[in-house]
């Protein structure tokens, strides 16, 4: 298991290029969208560094792709979402729950217990997203903000607000990340005695 992923962390080098070069993007601009450095993202497409979970998410939204395009997932009919994680170097996964480009896309994260005492690396990018905690705690930096968010809980912020996300030295965490374009946001609406169809306001 750890070769292939290996094989598909290889891989997203060269696919990153060419998308890049398929919209005719500089590495400039393409630090610009995402706070990823010019030199880091030239490594990154010659295959010289692996993405990591910090990475992968920006870029993604960048190319306008999902990470299931960045790790060249088969294309397929079938309507079910077949999941296929990312291993990522630093010990998290990336689950992708969606695969259309472009609008609101969904993920699931699990990351590793912390446990190691170098300080966040905060970052800003053009966006939205809203979490959801399903197990473990989570740590959030957010701005000023540093918040611990349990099993249950959720968060919604605009991107562009320098964050950070990790776990807690008590154990892993798994949580849900709705994240979109700037203007574009996950929004629900429960109505007391209303049907299922109309709890909850469909993702715009």
């Amino acid at each position: 298991m750890d070769d292939e992923f290996d094989r598909t962390l290889d891989a997203v080098g060269p696919r990153l290029k060419r998308l890049r070069l398929r919209t005719a993007m500089t590495l400039a601009d393409l630090a610009a969208l995402t706070g990823i450095s010019v030199s880091t993202l030239s490594r990154l497409e010659a295959g010289l560094r692996r993405p990591t979970l910090e990475q992968l998410l920006p870029l993604a939204k960048a190319h306008g792709a999902t990470l299931d395009e960045l790790v060249d997932a088969p294309p397929t009919g079938d309507p079910r979402i077949h999941l296929r994680p990312v291993a990522c170097s630093d010990g998290s996964t990336i689950i992708p729950l969606t695969r259309r480009p472009g609008g609101i896309q969904a993920y699931k994260f699990v990351l590793p217990a912390s446990g190691d005492d170098a300080p966040p690396q905060m970052r800003t990018h053009e966006g939205h997203d809203w979490v959801y905690v399903l197990n473990g705690t989570l740590r959030l930096l957010l701005g000023e903000h540093d918040l611990l968010l349990d099993a249950g809980e959720a968060a919604e912020f605009d991107t562009r607000t320098p964050h950070w996300f990790g776990a807690t030295g008590s154990g892993p965490v798994e949580f849900l990340s709705l994240v979109g374009r700037q203007g574009e946001r996950a929004h629900v609406r429960a109505a007391p005695k209303a049907g299922p169809s109309e709890e909850r306001e469909a993702l715009l």
